[in-house]
């Protein structure tokens, strides 16, 4: 007998875990979300307000792919779940059976319970309602502020500037996401900022909102003791895991869905992947809460495994993120933190302009690349990944950096200037660039 699969969320994790079941099995499969009909990508939200995309340009399937797979698709809320008759309540009275339940529930926006953080032009960005709801809340407005030195930040500040909306920008920290970049990178974005006019608040924090008579925010007041008119406020303070639909059930929380290494919570036959889930033990990823669009990613494809019969543990693959701040690229792969300690040297090279950066991090006991940042400049992901997970030396990886550019024709190439660099600081072990190869033989030999 057929097993009813059930995915609550169809976002990249719930998807990514229906498309390989149905690979892998013949299983019903069915798909829930309040949202959206259809999958979508959240990293594209920023472009349809900016105008470079439509919604329908934002969903990697065709509408007719759902029917042709047979993945059964339910625009409907879970209102309870009843793990111990393996059954759904949803908010429109069908009641849903099944036999393997998948929690893909994403996270939500965090706020802190300011004062006045309730008022109408007040809200996170994560989903297509708070896209809306930035579209309700900015049309005709003078002036807006964003609070919150990360990623959605910045995409939220480039939005409002995109529509000529002069922006405040409020960051608690000494410099921008300096808690992920290293000092140099950090303050190459901080200039970045301030190039695009965005009031750029460092050591901020956001201390009061204030109303109008309407409920509406007519300005915030600042831990600085300014007060900044504004007639919308961006609170980007980080996301929570999205474990409301959880609260009536017996499935164990803590600050996420709880799991082990095979996405397993403790109800029978379910589980948790993605933003939502927190692993019982450290190891199993780069973090208890990973949240982050390319492990919700491996974590559909390794519960799909072991749902369809191949019982297999999650293992973390090696790390990897990519943003865009205004104009510049950003990629990271492997570890880069922000303070290494004195086992861990670091090349680091910056173009005359200051806005294209390579950082590559290695052990200094044997020379072994352990990690690359780039800003402004784009290396082959696969190449990278091969190079650290090979375990490859500082000269091996100099000698064949041409290999790893990425950027598209015509563009300015730095590769001559990093080895030129290395050279100079390390005149007794001169490194010769050798000329560049395809990717077919860069990968494979």
């Amino acid at each position: 007998m057929s097993k009813r699969v059930v995915i609550i969320g169809n976002g990249i994790s719930g998807t990514t875990a229906a498309r390989y079941i149905r690979k892998w099995s013949d299983y019903n499969i069915t798909v829930i979300s309040a949202e959206t009909d259809h999958f979508y990508s959240r990293t594209a939200l920023m472009y349809i307000y900016m105008g470079h995309m439509r919604y329908q340009d934002t969903k990697p399937y065709e509408d007719f792919f759902w029917t042709k797979n047979r993945i059964e698709l339910i625009r409907d809320y879970v209102h309870e779940i009843q793990t111990e008759k393996n059954e759904l309540n949803l908010g429109s009275g069908r009641v849903l059976p099944y036999d393997v339940l998948v929690l893909a529930v994403g996270s939500k926006s965090r706020f802190f319970g300011w004062p006045g953080q309730d008022l109408k032009g007040v809200q996170g960005l994560y989903g297509i309602p708070d896209l809306e709801n930035m579209e309700l809340y900015t049309q005709g407005i003078n002036h807006a502020a964003v609070v919150g030195g990360g990623l959605i930040g910045i995409e939220m500040a480039e939005m409002l500037h995109s529509r000529h909306i002069p922006v405040t920008f409020l960051v608690r920290e000494k410099s921008y996401f300096n808690h992920v970049l290293p000092p140099e990178e950090s303050e190459i974005i901080n200039q970045e900022i301030r190039d695009h006019h965005i009031d750029l608040r460092l050591e901020t924090e956001l201390k009061e909102v204030l109303g109008d008579d309407s409920g509406r925010i007519r300005a915030i007041t600042t831990s600085a003791g300014d007060e900044v008119s504004c007639e919308f406020l961006g609170l980007t303070t980080g996301v929570t895991p999205n474990i409301d639909v959880v609260e009536r059930s017996n499935v164990e929380t803590n600050r996420g869905i709880l799991v082990n290494a095979f996405f397993e919570t403790n109800a029978p036959d379910v589980y948790a992947i993605g933003d939502c889930a927190e692993y019982r033990e450290d190891g199993i990823g780069y973090r208890r809460l990973d949240q982050l669009w390319y492990t919700g990613r491996n974590h559909g494809k390794a519960v799909a495994r072991t749902i369809c019969g191949e019982r297999t543990p999650y293992k973390k693959p090696l790390f990897f993120n990519s943003a865009k701040f205004f104009t510049i690229e950003y990629q990271t792969y492997g570890t880069i933190e922000t303070h290494p300690g004195d086992e861990i040297g670091s090349l680091l090279w910056q173009s005359e302009r200051g806005k294209e950066l390579i950082r590559i991090n290695y052990r200094k006991e044997d020379d072994v690349v352990i990690g690359f940042n780039l800003l402004g400049i784009r290396f082959r992901h696969a190449l990278c990944e091969k190079w650290i997970l090979e375990k490859r030396t500082m000269p091996y990886v100099l000698e064949n950096l041409s290999a790893a550019n990425f950027d598209p024709e015509f563009y300015t190439q730095y590769e001559k200037d990093i080895v030129a660099q290395y050279n100079q600081q390390n005149p007794g072990n001169q490194i010769t660039m050798k000329p560049a190869k395809g990717l077919f033989s860069a990968l494979f030999n």
